[in-house]
């Protein structure tokens, strides 16, 4: 990931943090994508291999895409008000917004 596109993340986080659009921390992040709230889930890059597996494993059988980003757990901390190596995004246009970013 370039630093344009962790900053594109960055930005498009606050904004979507501002909104009320996301929700932080596994078990919340977990309990969004059971019930069909989660669009995405974003992870930190320095979020340890457990945590990243198992929200693969969950995230995967409730459809939800799974971003990894560049973005450490202090700096998720930072944009979101809460350090966390999880996020899950909760609005359809913003959660296609992660998806274009990261596939560029």
């Amino acid at each position: 990931m370039s630093s344009e596109k962790k900053r594109r993340t960055a930005d498009l986080l606050t904004i979507c943090n501002k909104a009320r659009k996301t929700v932080k921390g596994f078990d919340s992040v977990c309990g969004c994508a059971a019930e069909g709230r989660a669009f995405c889930v974003i992870t930190a890059c320095d979020a340890s291999a457990k945590t990243v597996k198992e929200t693969v494993f969950v995230c995967g059988r409730y459809s939800v895409p799974v971003i990894a980003s560049e973005l450490s757990k202090e700096e998720l901390g930072k944009l979101c008000g809460k350090s966390t190596a999880v996020i899950a995004v909760t609005d359809k246009g913003f959660a296609d917004a992660f998806m274009r970013i990261s596939a560029q």
